[in-house]
């Protein structure tokens, strides 16, 4: 799943939020260091990221890219689903997504010295460009494919995918509905269990 997912994942804990939001920045054990909710939002990541990766659903999203992206199908298929869920948004939560996002923002901001300096170079673009609003539209996720190319030197060939989008977009936000409401469920089981 993608920054989106992830955030709304978490639940309404700061420091679980915050950790899987940094999580990809944090290698091996070095997640140990931080103190005790940023490790379980680190940990919680990580076990959604190979739910995810290991998913039937998300594996047949992820086929009907392969063939144009190669390995570069996950990447893809995690931010097409940030796009359902922000266009979706008033069916999993109560606060107006655009609130819900400078939030979000603000709680960056207000922990700016526990984010990893990967994190902390990128935030000002991510705020500055409102990356996760900005997956609510189709425009918005062609964007945002756009930089992913930029960020592989265009091999990844990512700006295209918004095609593949368009033109399958009720399967793919079938696909992204049934199971991101099994993530949910998931996702709460292994906070528990954390």
């Amino acid at each position: 799943m993608n920054f989106l997912a992830h955030i709304y994942l978490s639940g309404d804990d700061e420091g679980i939020t915050i950790g899987n939001f940094i999580a990809d920045g944090i290698k091996g054990r070095k997640y140990e260091k931080y103190p005790s909710k940023i490790r379980k939002g680190i940990l919680l990541h990580r076990a959604i990221d190979s739910y995810t990766d290991s998913h039937l659903t998300v594996k047949q999203s992820t086929k009907r890219l392969h063939k144009n992206y190669g390995h570069y199908s996950g990447v893809i298929v995690d931010i097409l689903y940030d796009h359902f869920l922000a266009k979706n948004w008033k069916k999993y939560h109560t606060t107006p997504l655009d609130e819900y996002v400078e939030n979000f923002y603000e709680l960056l901001r207000t922990n700016f010295e526990v984010l990893p300096t990967r994190i902390q170079r990128m935030m000002p673009y991510m705020i500055s460009d409102n990356w996760l609003l900005s997956y609510a539209s189709i425009q918005g996720i062609s964007k945002i494919l756009s930089q992913m190319n930029m960020r592989t030197k265009g091999v990844s060939k990512m700006n295209f995918a918004v095609l593949e989008l368009e033109e399958y977009y009720t399967e793919f936000e079938a696909e992204f509905t049934e199971f991101f409401d099994e993530l949910i469920t998931y996702s709460k089981n292994k906070l528990d269990e954390l």
